[in-house]
């Protein structure tokens, strides 16, 4: 009796398990066959709201017609769940909250057509350049969520594309009313944890951390096509 229990649980097992990989897109199934990480099935604390999923973007369109999990390469998602930890340490009622990880270059080249020859192109890696640390999986746009599950306040919008957006003259946008000044503190306390657990954060887009350099990615990083 005990001996049919057991396979009774196995096949129960292996059904379960081969129909969550047959509810996997094919993106999602292509990034795991490329060996990222699904950042849900690593920490579920950290929360996921692709902004490519849905069509409130800069583009206007939904571009991740088919993914819905945020993917990233095994070395950026180490860093990630320190970072997660770390916030937690210094703030245990908040967690971070992930609106794009890893993306297609055939998703980059969707963005710069809709931003080529305007004001907005600085903002948008070029494919024809080898794209971003997005299309290899090194990079994520994160912000925090409060003990309620609202986002804190930054200021602007992930995916903002503005002079307000930018982390260098933070102070200065304080003083002109362009930011709060607990705006500027919460910036603060995301990149400090971003910083320390490894990322680098981009100069025009408070929400954007890179894991490595672009010319590291491009020598020992393959783009997801």
């Amino acid at each position: 009796m005990f001996r049919y229990l057991i396979i009774i649980i196995a096949l129960f097992t292996i059904n379960v398990g081969s129909s969550q990989k047959r509810n996997k897109s094919q993106t999602a199934l292509q990034m795991e066959k490329l060996g990222f990480q699904n950042i849900a099935d690593k920490d579920s604390t950290i929360a996921i709201r692709l902004m490519y999923a849905r069509s409130d973007n800069f583009t206007g369109k939904v571009l991740y017609t088919d993914l819905h999990e945020a993917y990233l390469h095994p070395y950026a998602m180490k860093s990630l769940l320190q970072a997660q930890k770390l916030l937690k340490k210094y703030h245990p009622g908040y967690r971070l909250v992930v609106y794009d990880a890893s993306r297609p270059m055939h998703i980059q080249q969707v963005m710069w057509n809709t931003v080529k020859g305007t004001k907005k192109s600085p903002y948008v890696s070029n494919p024809k350049n080898g794209g971003g640390m997005h299309n290899y999986g090194l990079a994520v746009d994160v912000s925090i969520l409060n003990e309620k599950g609202d986002s804190i306040p930054m200021g602007t919008k992930v995916d903002y594309m503005g002079s307000v957006a930018h982390i260098d003259k933070e102070a200065s946008l304080v003083q002109q009313g362009k930011i709060t000044g607990q705006a500027k503190k919460n910036r603060e306390l995301l990149r400090r944890v971003m910083t320390e657990a490894g990322f680098r954060p981009l100069r025009t887009e408070w929400w954007h951390f890179n894991r490595v350099t672009r010319p590291v990615a491009k020598k020992y990083y393959k783009p997801i096509p």
